[in-house]
């Protein structure tokens, strides 16, 4: 049973999430403006696992929520962005910013999507092989 761990950059808030398999997660890749916004990069790199998988081990963190109802929740201490979740999803699933995820562990969750491939920077080339969406309709 795959046992992944994640923080924040100061230590401040950990996390575990326990896995049946890999697959149970779900990484991809978004170009979204509001993921854009979000992450302060050109893409945001989140990993779905359902709630149920993922529990803080230390630390308590601070939650925001957006006029829209997603439901973001940061470090108190550093700011690190750890996991959203919207309102039809929060009691479902979470999706942990890939990159609060230990290091070994981001190996065992690569991207299987890429979401809003439109709005891709320039620069940024295209993962091969996952699954590519240009737009999300809602």
């Amino acid at each position: 049973m795959p046992l992944m761990k994640g923080r924040c950059a100061c230590d401040e808030v950990q996390y575990t999430v326990s896995l049946g398999s890999a697959d149970e997660a779900r990484t991809s890749l978004c170009h979204c403006s509001s993921c854009k916004r979000a992450f302060g990069t050109d893409h945001g790199l989140t990993t779905k696992v359902p709630v149920e998988s993922y529990s803080y081990t230390k630390g308590v963190p601070r939650q925001y929520t957006q006029d829209n109802g997603v439901v973001r929740e940061f470090c108190r201490t550093c700011g690190t962005f750890l996991c959203e979740y919207g309102e039809q999803a929060a009691d479902k699933f979470r999706y942990l910013v890939w990159g609060t995820l230990d290091e070994k562990e981001r190996d065992m969750v690569p991207p299987k999507g890429e979401f809003f491939c439109s709005q891709r920077a320039k620069w940024m080339p295209e993962i091969p092989g996952v699954f590519h969406k240009q737009e999300i309709k809602e």
